[in-house]
């Protein structure tokens, strides 16, 4: 199973990578009812940072960024599951088939690779800032050059002193 499909399935719910229960059982081969009644069997391995039921809110917005059924059409009765990195990582205890080990090898292959993809886009951010800065000093240093190249080119003729004795006669 390529790694692009399964990270074109990872959404961003509450600050958090997550996949949905549905994701996961198309990945696992299994209906979906069966994936939540074997997390319901095993509630105590879920914490609320591993899996989470969206709220109807959460559902409602993501009903209509995904396009599937309307409420009260043959959709869904309840809310999605949302499983983090390490509730699907837990879902290989639950899920015990030779299948279901293979997916959740490249579930989190997938999980790896986004971390590094935002690393990499976060290091690259860090060092155009460093550059911006580098050229700002640069800049200024550049502007206070050419003002004293100004100040030299237009330096006021110094006064002469008249030949002789002059008296001040305004004093």
């Amino acid at each position: 199973m390529p790694v692009e499909r399964i990270s074109h399935s990872i959404l961003m719910l509450r600050g958090q990578r997550v996949l949905l229960d549905a994701n996961l059982a198309v990945l696992y081969g299994v209906p979906t009812r069966a994936l939540v009644q074997a997390v319901k069997r095993n509630l105590r391995r879920f914490p609320e940072d591993f899996m989470f039921q969206l709220t109807a809110d959460e559902w409602a917005t993501l009903r209509s960024q995904l396009v599937t059924s309307n409420e009260g059409r043959g959709g869904r009765r309840y809310a999605p599951h949302a499983f983090t990195e390490q509730g699907v990582a837990m879902l290989s205890s639950v899920l015990k088939s030779s299948h279901a080990i293979a997916v959740n090898i490249e579930i989190m292959r997938a999980f790896v690779r986004m971390r590094e993809l935002l690393a990499s886009n976060k290091e690259l951010a860090q060092k155009l800032t460093e550059l911006e800065r580098k050229i700002d000093s640069h800049d200024q240093a550049i502007v206070g050059i050419l003002e004293a190249i100004r100040e030299l080119m237009h330096t006021p003729e110094p006064k002469k002193r008249p030949i002789g004795f002059t008296a001040n006669l305004d004093e």
